[in-house]
């Protein structure tokens, strides 16, 4: 179900604890993420404004995003990411692994 692409976006873990995962994806232009899902529910702040292109299985859809611009997903949803823009992109994931951790603090985890 993954794009056809030979380009791999390239992930850099920059902290793996009991309570998060926060890595830094860098994408050349048609670079693509490969089909995944995520175990824990998490957050998205773009580093770079540009266009995702995001498979679901079924359809692809393209969402363009500011520079700062952050979305939510719930764990378990299958998926593939493309960089669709003509320039390099990149952005911060935030895995929260005890979403209990950041209801506590105020935070919420929404889909």
């Amino acid at each position: 179900m993954a794009f056809k692409c030979s380009i791999p976006a390239h992930p850099t873990v920059q902290q793996d604890d009991a309570t998060a995962r926060i890595t830094r994806w860098d994408f050349q232009p048609g670079a693509a993420t490969g089909w995944h899902s995520h175990g824990w529910p998490y957050f998205v702040v773009m580093l770079e404004a540009g266009t995702l292109r995001v498979h679901d299985g079924e359809r692809e859809t393209d969402i363009p995003l500011a520079k700062g611009q952050a979305y939510s997903r719930a764990a378990g949803v299958q998926h593939d990411v493309m960089n669709a823009s003509p320039h390099p992109i990149a952005f911060v994931e935030i895995e929260l692994k005890r979403p209990e951790a950041a209801a506590a603090m105020g935070m919420a985890a929404a889909s």
